[in-house]
């Protein structure tokens, strides 16, 4: 007999859900047994008819039961048939065995921020911008305002392109700044370098293609190609960039950061540049050209892209992790239409579009000037910040020892050791003087070469001054 408890807290309708399924699981009620009617089991429990209809409803839709005019509500055949016995009921479930992970899925994390440490007290990361108020009031303007204005359709399935009035601000500062002149579809927005590479792999390689890669270089890149089960090959990097005459022949891809060398620093030559883009016409090979932050240049203006020079199979990504900030996750990557439109049915298929306030809110911080004039706040922060930088290391007389590179443009600068140096032993030291700096074999594939990669951009002149003054009494 059912039971309702009224002074129970778990509705009614609940109670007696929960009674018969147990009735029907334990085989109390076997298949085909039927049910009272509704009405008569309403009176028999003392509630009321909707109660029990609500309850029937629930078992049906369930599976437990099975209805028809003809013969009324019935125990399913089913609702027995497919259970466990009820002492397997009391054992613990299986769980799916977890394949084993890619290793290069947990090294960028580390890379990126290292071992958690409370010491750290200056922190010479190179990958993080400079922010403050000023960015932070003019970011949230834009988000409250791009909100305001907003329109239902924009809630809708979105562009795998991306937002086309955020293409044309991408588009007006490449053309206004870069000398990049291109058209609207040839703007794919994704989430950051990494978003960009995974396209890169699905949408224009074929697995176990060969990828060239500067050693050493930008760890996402060797790293994402590598779990797209791509074969990659490093290539040395010397005091003019990428060595092209070492870069693998057979490479369908080369990946480089010919503006200011992810890790040593250095800016590409010219005739390198020349050469490479010859060896890709001939070989049939695509550029992807990484242009992460040789916007902040310190002497002179940006050097021209490889982009402007060869646009038919060169790839050039832009990132406004490094010029904004990380955390909107917003980039680009510019092409030809026939490429760019075979990434975005990628795009479209696996990821579907950008999240749509982040890339309004950049929208309206572009066209309402608020990105230019963060530009030329940070660029002059970071002019003092390099000087700054450069003038610690010299007056330490750490580049009589060490090789200094990476000081022309960009927000990092190589201090550089001896292969022989104990590189670990020495970046444990600074950590336990409260100072991080990243090694360069981080940054490195087959290469031996040592030393620390400084980032400044987001550290204070006096923060710059001690953390060098700390480094030197250990490295002197």
């Amino acid at each position: 007999m059912l039971k309702v408890n009224r002074d129970d807290k778990q509705p009614i309708w609940q109670q007696l859900l929960d009674q018969m399924i147990h009735n029907i699981t334990t085989g109390k009620w076997p298949p085909g047994e039927l049910l009272l009617p509704s009405r008569e089991l309403a009176q028999l429990v003392g509630v009321s008819r909707s109660t029990i209809q609500i309850v029937y409803e629930e078992l049906f839709s369930r599976g437990y039961t099975v209805t028809s005019r003809r013969n009324g509500t019935r125990v399913s055949n089913w609702a027995c048939g497919s259970l466990l016995p009820e002492e397997a009921s009391f054992r613990e479930p299986i769980i799916p065995e977890l394949p084993k992970l890619n290793i290069n899925a947990g090294y960028l994390h580390n890379w990126i921020r290292g071992e958690n440490n409370q010491k750290v007290v200056i922190n010479f990361n190179p990958h993080e911008p400079y922010l403050d108020d000023q960015f932070q009031k003019n970011w949230r303007q834009s988000f409250l305002k791009a909100s305001s204005v907003t329109e239902l359709q924009d809630w809708a399935y979105g562009d795998a392109y991306g937002l086309v009035s955020l293409r044309e601000q991408i588009q007006h500062y490449l053309s206004v700044e870069r000398g990049i002149q291109v058209d609207l579809d040839q703007i794919l927005l994704t989430s950051g370098a990494q978003h960009t590479l995974d396209l890169i792999a699905q949408g224009l390689l074929k697995e176990g293609d060969t990828v060239s890669v500067e050693d050493p270089g930008f760890p996402a890149s060797w790293l994402a190609m590598n779990y797209r089960r791509m074969k990659v090959v490093p290539v040395p990097v010397d005091d003019y960039g990428l060595q092209v005459d070492r870069v693998d022949p057979q490479s369908k891809l080369v990946f480089v950061t010919p503006g200011h060398q992810c890790a040593v620093g250095v800016i590409m030559s010219e005739p390198r540049r020349q050469q490479l883009l010859q060896m890709a016409a001939q070989h049939s090979f695509w550029i992807v050209e990484d242009d992460y932050d040789s916007e902040f240049r310190y002497r002179g203006d940006p050097l021209p892209s490889l982009y402007n020079q060869q646009p038919q199979n060169t790839l050039y990504m832009i990132s406004f992790s490094k010029m904004v900030a990380p955390g909107i996750r917003t980039s680009a990557i510019i092409g030809s239409k026939d490429a760019i439109r075979q990434l975005a049915h990628i795009h479209e298929l696996i990821y579907r579009h950008l999240p749509i306030m982040e890339q309004l809110t950049l929208a309206h911080f572009i066209e309402h000037g608020h990105f230019m004039r963060h530009m030329r706040r940070v660029r002059n922060v970071y002019r003092r910040r390099h000087a700054a930088m450069t003038k610690a290391i010299l007056a330490a007389d750490l580049n009589k020892h060490f090789r200094l590179s990476g000081v022309e443009t960009g927000l990092h600068m190589l201090l550089e050791a001896e292969s022989s140096s104990d590189e670990g032993t020495i970046t444990n030291k600074a950590l336990e003087k409260g100072v991080r700096i990243y090694p360069l074999s981080t940054y490195c594939l087959e290469s031996n070469r040592k030393g620390w990669v400084l980032g400044f951009a987001n550290v204070s002149e006096a923060a710059i001054k001690e953390g060098i003054d700390r480094l030197s009494d250990i490295l002197i």
